[in-house]
């Protein structure tokens, strides 16, 4: 049934297929620029910033509203999902979807990081 429903709606298969092919790109950041990544969403964890850009993501962010819960392999696997889900808003080409919640300031804000972050580079697959 997936199958069959994904045939009939492409770019939903679109999104998932790049989120999946962002977790091999998240895996092959750099330290530095996943602290980078890091630090923009604790910033958005600060100004209180709710909603996500997918679901996978949105269900780990709220189990992390507590500050002590943003460490960890739960936080860790947050990150990623987010990571992933904003990539596949940025290239899948959906402009609007149900699980794009994510307020506009913040949607700019990590759009702006993913062309900082891979400007001039090919993104790490």
């Amino acid at each position: 049934m997936l199958d069959s429903d994904l045939r009939r709606h492409p770019k939903e298969l679109s999104r998932i297929l790049v989120h999946e092919v962002f977790h091999f790109a998240w895996v092959r950041l750099s330290n530095l620029a996943r602290t980078s990544y890091e630090e923009m969403i604790q910033r958005e964890f600060a100004a209180g910033a709710r909603g996500e850009l997918g679901w996978s993501a949105e269900w780990r962010k709220e189990s992390m509203r507590d500050r002590a819960a943003q460490t960890g392999v739960r936080w860790r696997e947050y990150l990623c999902e987010s990571f992933c889900d904003t990539a596949a808003w940025i290239y899948s080409g959906i402009e609007e979807h149900d699980e794009f919640t994510l307020a506009a300031r913040f949607r700019a804000r990590r759009a702006q990081w993913f062309q900082s972050a891979f400007r001039g580079s090919r993104i790490p697959i």
